[in-house]
């Protein structure tokens, strides 16, 4: 398709992600009132949109806790500032497998396998306006676990979020995922348009160089929203990238730890240096009203 530079950007930070990284910065945060201020600081620096995790208060592992999702949700829907609320719906499908010479039984300490409807009591607990939909499985950095996404759990996920009202992020790791998100806007499962979140760098799905993004970028429909990442130093040439190809951004402590090298970063801090970097460009940074309106989104009151 052919390019054309976005000049009305919105972006999305991604407060605290399901990796290790709680004991890498004191920044990441843990409790749901710390995930809930840093995204509320995030939204005042500029973010239209907050991607939200959960973690044990106490250990800062991952969690699926609903009273951890609750309470983020509704500190976040009470604040005095205004922000599109996008949950992960990527728990629950983690398998680690044993060695390779005995890959079965599986590892049980790291695998978190559950149902669709499980992985989905979260979201029609708390009604988020976005929630994400991790549109395939793969390989995921370490040696023996695999991020599983069938077609016959995404197919039940995606019809959930549908009859939920909730707008499903498809989150696509590599050109398959995409190949599989029109097949499941086609069907009828998702509606369309859809709303894309390309995930550049993350071992071992699209590999992160301008070829394969663009490869990604052109496998998008023309008339999808769409916006892209990526890991560590990359984070912030890519919010660059996106704008010139006509996407909208995403930064925030799930993908990278620091401002710059050797300085660790808040998720207020990355939105602001995006911010910084959209307008540099001569784009504007638009706000959570705007994304609203351009994705049908209807926002919810704090119960």
């Amino acid at each position: 398709m052919p390019l054309q530079m976005n000049r009305d950007v919105f972006i999305t930070c991604a407060v605290t992600g399901s990796g290790s990284t709680q004991d890498k910065s004191p920044h990441v945060p843990r409790s749901p009132k710390e995930i809930a201020d840093s995204a509320i600081d995030a939204a005042r620096a500029g973010a239209a949109v907050v991607h939200c995790h959960v973690r044990d208060p106490e250990t800062g592992v991952p969690s699926r806790r609903l009273d951890l999702y609750r309470e983020v949700t509704d500190r976040i829907r009470s604040a005095d500032v205004d922000v599109v609320l996008n949950l992960t719906a990527g728990m629950g499908g983690d398998i680690v497998f044993g060695s390779t010479e005995a890959p079965l039984p599986v590892n049980a300490a790291g695998t978190d396998m559950i149902g669709a409807t499980e992985r989905m009591a979260h979201i029609a607990e708390c009604l988020p306006e976005i929630c994400t939909l991790d549109c395939g499985t793969m390989n995921f950095a370490e040696a023996d676990y695999v991020m599983t996404n069938t077609p016959g759990m995404l197919r039940a996920m995606g019809g959930m979020m549908t009859e939920l009202g909730v707008k499903p992020e498809i989150e696509a790791f590599d050109t398959g995922h995409l190949w599989f998100a029109k097949q499941l806007v086609e069907e009828g499962t998702l509606t369309y348009p859809a709303l894309v979140q390309l995930c550049m760098g993350v071992p071992w799905g699209a590999p992160n160089d301008l070829n394969t993004f663009m490869a990604m970028v052109n496998a998008v429909p023309q008339d999808w929203t769409w916006s892209a990442f990526s890991l560590g130093r990359d984070q912030m040439p890519y919010v660059a990238a996106s704008v010139l190809a006509g996407g909208n951004v995403r930064v925030g402590l799930e993908d990278n730890l620091f401002l710059e090298k050797g300085v660790l970063a808040t998720n207020a801090q990355l939105v602001e240096k995006a911010a910084g970097v959209i307008e540099g460009m001569g784009a504007r940074v638009a706000g959570p009203d705007a994304v609203r309106e351009s994705l049908g989104l209807t926002k919810r009151a704090p119960k």
